[in-house]
């Protein structure tokens, strides 16, 4: 038993408390890029008859802090950023999970989209992007009429 404590560098407050133990983490000190605090946001596209719904897993984003943006080629933009949480010198952090920075996400649409009428809202946590679609007309198919 005694080599446990050692092992673990002696982080470990309560031997029958799981969850007291401090798991190392191999990528703590790893530089990963800023723009890649977000490479789990999670988004969802369904096609309905009448309109493509994206839906965007935002937790803890006000609307304020997310932009919802269409390019003239008909690319839909979903960007934000989650700022880190302000350090008071006497707060002692045991673990910080949450990842903080940038996110992008970028879709291209299809040609029915209606880039004019776009709506988005948000609600716990779940944005919601919905582009109309346009009625595809069917060609007309004429009857020839076969002489002879």
């Amino acid at each position: 038993m005694s080599l446990i404590p050692s092992l673990l560098g002696g982080r470990r407050s309560n031997v029958f408390d799981p969850f007291s133990l401090d798991v190392w983490d191999p990528f703590k000190d790893f530089p990963f890029p800023e723009n890649s605090a977000f490479v789990s946001t999670r988004v969802d596209w369904k096609e309905t008859p009448e309109a493509h719904v994206f839906k965007a897993e935002i937790p803890g984003l006000k609307k304020e802090e997310v932009k919802v943006e269409i390019e003239d080629d008909k690319v839909l933009q979903i960007s934000g950023e989650r700022n880190i949480e302000k350090e008071d010198k006497n707060d002692r952090w045991h673990r910080v999970e949450r990842s903080s920075g940038k996110f992008l996400r970028r879709f291209r649409l299809p040609e029915n989209a209606k880039m004019d009428e776009v709506k988005a809202s948000m609600e716990n946590g779940v944005l919601t992007v919905t582009v109309p679609k346009e009625d595809v007309k069917k060609p007309e198919v004429k009857a020839i009429e076969i002489s002879g």
